[in-house]
Order: C-alpha cells, then sequence, then structure tokens
C-alpha cells in the first residue's frame, strides 16, 4: 500500500483547539479521498462511525421497506396488500429523501468503517498511541445510491398509483 492511499488523524494535543484541529484534519482528509482514513481520537472516531451507521441505516431501510412495497401484493390478497404496502412504500421515499438531503453531498458517505482484521494488518497502525482507532475505507457509492433511488422511486409510483385508485370516483 502506497503511503499516498492513507491518512492519520492523529490524537495529538497542541493546546485547546485540539478536537478543533482534529475534525479539521478529518475533513480535509475526506475530501482530499485518501482510500484510507485512520481515526485515532476517540471521539471524533465514534462520531464519524456513527454517522456512516445512520447513513447505512437509512440506505438499508429505504432498500428493504421500498422492495416490501413492491413484493406485498405479489405475496398476500389485494384487499389486504395496501395496509403493508402503502406504509412501507411511504418508509422508502423518506428515508431515500431524507439520505438525500443529509447524506448525499457529504464526504463521509463514500466511506465505512472497517473491521475486517486481514485487512486492518496492512495498514501501518503500529505508529499509533490509540489502541481502538476507527478506519475509514472508501467506497464507490454510485451503485448503492441508485439502487435505493430506484426502489424508492417505484415505491413513490406504486403509492401514488394505490391513494389516486383509493380515491377516484
Amino acid at each position: 500500500m502506497a503511503a499516498s492511499d492513507c491518512y492519520i488523524v492523529h490524537e495529538i494535543y497542541n493546546g485547546e483547539n485540539a478536537q478543533d484541529q482534529f475534525e479539521y484534519e478529518l475533513e480535509q482528509a475526506l475530501e482530499a479521498q485518501y482510500k484510507y482514513i485512520v481515526i485515532e481520537p476517540t471521539r471524533i472516531g465514534d462520531e464519524t462511525a456513527r454517522w456512516i451507521t445512520v447513513g447505512n441505516c437509512l440506505h438499508k431501510t429505504a432498500v428493504l421497506s421500498g422492495a416490501a412495497c413492491l413484493l406485498t401484493p405479489l405475496s398476500l390478497p389485494a384487499e389486504y396488500s395496501r395496509y403493508v404496502a402503502l406504509p412501507a412504500g411511504a418508509l422508502s421515499i423518506a428515508c431515500a429523501a431524507l439520505y438525500g438531503i443529509s447524506w448525499q453531498f457529504d464526504p463521509c458517505c463514500k466511506y465505512q468503517v472497517e473491521y475486517d482484521s486481514q485487512k486492518l494488518s496492512r495498514l501501518p497502525l503500529h505508529t499509533l498511541t490509540s489502541s481502538t482507532p476507527v478506519v475509514l475505507v472508501r467506497r464507490d457509492d454510485i451503485h448503492r445510491k441508485r439502487l435505493h433511488n430506484t426502489i424508492a422511486l417505484a415505491a413513490l409510483a406504486y403509492c401514488a398509483k394505490k391513494i389516486y385508485e383509493l380515491y377516484a370516483v
């Protein structure tokens, strides 16, 4: 692995604004699009990992609830399917919209937390002072965004059609 592939946000306290400096370093590393970012400071590492986890949860919820919306009419009788499909579709649309508004343009959305010890062993973690760093790996997320947006749009179309059918005279 090349040294230019990995950036380490070191936990070095020089002054009272150290936390701001850590955040600035992380922001610069995210915008520089390093393949790996190692975050030593516990607080900022945990916050970043939680932020990524929430984004992943929104993505998965949008996909799974959208799939439930679209597959429910195939598995339940027509008179019952709307009671599952419409709320599931609304959830899918809401999660995809929230992801699009809050996460889509955040540079963090291009990263995932790395837990694989075999992959972590290839990184220069021996130079760290922290025993529990958060390691981010850059991944292309265009396919996952297309997936949840396509499913959410299909769920929106289905829900709009069903609501029109319910209220049309």
